[in-house]
């Protein structure tokens, strides 16, 4: 009976220390396991990141690089015409801008300086050099004076409209000074770049024809390349177009302040010659 409960005891210790031993190796696979997870994936993680590293470095041969590296005179021709239109449409889209916001500034101080002085004379002195306003009052002020002589069988009314009328008609003039250089931009860069596109395609189907190709990879990349110069037509002349509508406008609403500003100034001139 003593043997048989010792060898019970030495079965129990034998299976506890099995388990024991069976759970730090099952510990140590798990753990190893995760490792080996970790390093598949962070392998996998790498590859993608070479691949993706070498798709972003490879060169895309038919681009904008490629188009004016292969292209011959009339084609970069055309691609510089496209540039100088825009940068010629830019520069008068922010240069009358600036012209017409001025001229609005300008508006604004005669009509809290002008107006209130005791003679024409006075209030023109008010108005800053080179402002519109001023080379109006100043015209119809010397239109006033100069009613002798020949220019006195004109009647005075309309010999003053006519002097106010001139100025106006300088300032109007100016302020649309650039207006015919978008519209051309907006009108003609989008047939610049269907030429160019025109071009490109004949160039790019003769060398395919030369080479005995038509697969789609020696098609495509070459008609799209042709396809860029209609593409920057188009992004030349869409900012003309909406730039010129834009600053007409704006000259619009401007020349109605300058024009009121003359009528005002011709009943002046009128009443102050009946006193």
């Amino acid at each position: 009976m003593t043997q048989t409960v010792q060898s019970f005891k030495h079965i129990q210790e034998f299976s506890e220390e099995t388990l024991t031993m069976f759970k730090s190796n099952f510990k140590h696979i798990t753990i190893a396991s995760v490792w080996a997870s970790l390093l598949m994936t962070g392998s996998v993680m790498a590859q993608a990141a070479d691949a993706a590293a070498t798709a972003v470095v490879e060169e895309n041969p038919y681009g904008l690089g490629a188009l004016w590296g292969q292209g011959d005179a009339v084609a970069k021709g055309t691609l510089l015409i496209l540039v100088l239109m825009s940068m010629g449409s830019w520069y008068v889209i922010f240069t009358k801008f600036a012209e017409q916001a001025k001229l609005n500034k300008q508006a604004k101080a005669a009509q809290e300086s002008f107006w209130s002085a005791n003679t024409v004379a006075q209030g023109k002195d008010t108005l800053e050099e080179g402002s519109a306003f001023r080379f109006i009052a100043e015209k119809g002020l010397e239109g006033a004076s100069k009613h002798t002589g020949l220019l006195g069988a004109v009647d005075f009314n309309e010999w003053v409209t006519m002097s106010i009328q001139r100025a106006i008609g300088n300032v109007q003039s100016r302020m649309q000074d650039g207006l015919a250089v978008l519209a051309t931009v907006g009108s003609t860069a989008p047939f610049v770049g269907l030429f160019g596109t025109v071009w490109g395609i004949y160039h790019a189907l003769v060398k395919i024809g030369m080479s005995g190709q038509a697969s789609i990879d020696k098609v495509a990349g070459p008609v799209g390349e042709a396809l860029i110069m209609t593409a920057i037509g188009l992004a030349v002349a869409v900012p003309a177009v909406l730039g010129y509508n834009f600053l007409v406008r704006r000259n619009k609403a401007v020349m109605e302040q300058v024009n009121a500003f003359g009528s005002d100034l011709h009943a002046v001139l009128l009443g102050s010659a009946k006193k």
